[in-house]
């Protein structure tokens, strides 16, 4: 199963992206990982609306015991996990949250120009 969302590069596309993905994972019966996702789509398309500045798609596929998320936006700049935040600081964390959170994560910059910053969680065993 895949499916994809384009999003615009407004703080609008962030509530629109966590909710159709915790849709996506209903549709996969992942809904118990709908916190965690909710949470890293979030992170994702927010350093999009704040750092990229570009519309975005927004991709979901689930295979047989994972499921991956992609973000491509049309930006250069790469994102990295900063080793210390202000902890009064109200962002820098995002990175960081997708690193201890996700099974796998990474980001692949584009031949055409931009990237796909991705992440992958571990579905739970179907009894």
């Amino acid at each position: 199963m895949s499916d994809s969302i384009e999003l615009a590069p407004t703080p609008a596309s962030v509530a629109l992206a966590r909710r159709w993905s915790v849709d996506v994972l209903d549709q996969v019966g992942a809904s118990e990982l709908a916190d965690t996702m909710a949470l890293l789509v979030s992170e994702l398309v927010s350093n999009v609306v704040l750092h990229a500045r570009t519309a975005c798609c927004l991709s979901i596929v689930a295979t047989t015991g994972r499921i991956r998320v992609e973000v491509q936006d049309g930006s250069d700049r790469l994102p990295g996990v900063r080793e210390r935040t202000d902890p009064l600081a109200q962002s820098g964390r995002g990175m960081q949250l997708v690193d201890g959170l996700s099974a796998a994560h990474g980001v692949d910059p584009e031949p055409r120009g931009g990237k796909r910053v991705w992440f992958e969680l571990d579905l739970p065993a179907v009894p």
